[in-house]
């Protein structure tokens, strides 16, 4: 059976991508969660075959043939820059998958979850760190955010390597005593910082089970320990940061506006972490709004593709409420 979509809506982050057909009227018609997007490793053509699989999935698990999609609403993990946005909105119009096509970096996704309309700034703090802001007329503000050739620190993986750094230093003399020494080798059940780095250097301990550090390092921060307290601290500043300066591109400052919180750092909800970003905002930004953003990316790359349509405020209603009850 056909069915003409409004918008194909696809969240596609480095860990896992989400599409959804959705309707005119904000329903939706079809939805699948597929692998991560990582054009960085296997390439664009690679990456964009493993996300039409998931939109394929879609369509078969409703049992629906799509037939003339209005729009993709696109919001890609490693779009960082307009350069690599125009080349995957490219890519997209040649697989056809709708009549028009408009990609952005996946924190846009997390910003418009999170409000009404679009407006406001979003920081997203989970393996990297990341800030985008906009405004309803069209204008953003956003960052390259690739790391420290652009000037970030923190997210999940650079804390998890600074603690490491500390923990070292802690451990042969050449720093400050720190709890981090005992206990970011004890998580994997080694008895030295230097059994540790020895470990992931040789992959006895995988890559990608680094990010296992960063709870360790808010534990520690959590007991008092002054090296990792200070991490936290930092990684609070360099949230306000990039959200005073997006409010600020956006003539933002002084107004009332939402200023949300994403990624699986921010959304665990530190109380040292979250509660310093509130009071370090509330100086930079009084009238701002902080909230954690609960709503799933999806949703938002959806709504940007409803906004580029011209849908009636019903249709984001009914959008909304269907993700609202899915998450309960």
């Amino acid at each position: 059976m056909g069915v003409t979509a409004a918008v194909l809506a696809i969240d596609a982050g480095n860990s896992k991508s989400d599409v959804a057909f959705v309707g005119e009227d904000g329903s939706v018609l079809a939805s699948a969660r597929g692998p991560g997007f990582q054009p960085q490793r296997t390439g664009a053509g690679a990456a964009l075959d493993v996300l039409e699989s998931t939109v394929h999935e879609a369509l078969a698990s409703a049992g629906l043939a799509v037939d003339g999609v209005r729009h993709v609403s696109a919001c890609l993990a490693n779009a960082d820059f307009p350069a690599e946005e125009a080349e995957f909105t490219a890519a997209l119009h040649a697989r056809a998958w709708g009549r028009t096509v408009q990609v952005r970096n996946d924190t846009f996704a997390i910003l418009r979850a999170g409000v009404d309309e679009p407006r406001g700034v979003a920081v997203v703090c989970g393996a990297g760190i990341n800030c985008v802001g906009m405004l309803p007329d069209g204008r953003t503000a956003r960052f390259p955010s690739i790391g420290r050739i652009s000037g970030d620190w923190g997210g999940g993986s650079g804390l998890a390597e600074e603690a490491m750094w500390f923990a070292a230093r802690a451990e042969d003399g050449r720093g400050e005593p720190t709890e981090l020494a005992r206990a970011l080798p004890a998580h994997f059940g080694l008895d030295s910082v230097y059994a540790l780095v020895e470990a992931l250097h040789l992959g006895r301990i995988p890559a990608e089970r680094r990010h296992e550090l960063t709870p360790v390092l808010f534990a520690a921060s959590a007991a008092g320990d002054p090296v990792a307290r200070s991490m936290v601290e930092r990684q609070a500043e360099e949230v306000v940061a990039l959200a005073t300066v997006a409010l600020e591109r956006l003539g933002l400052l002084d107004e009332e506006v939402p200023v949300l919180l994403g990624g699986s750092i921010l959304a665990a909800r530190h109380p040292q972490l979250n509660g310093r970003i509130a009071e370090l905002l509330a100086v930079k930004a009084p009238k701002a709004a902080l909230q954690v953003v609960t709503e799933p990316p999806v949703l938002g790359a959806a709504l940007l593709g409803l906004d580029h349509a011209g849908a009636p405020a019903e249709a984001h209603t009914r959008l909304r409420a269907h993700y609202r009850q899915g998450t309960k």
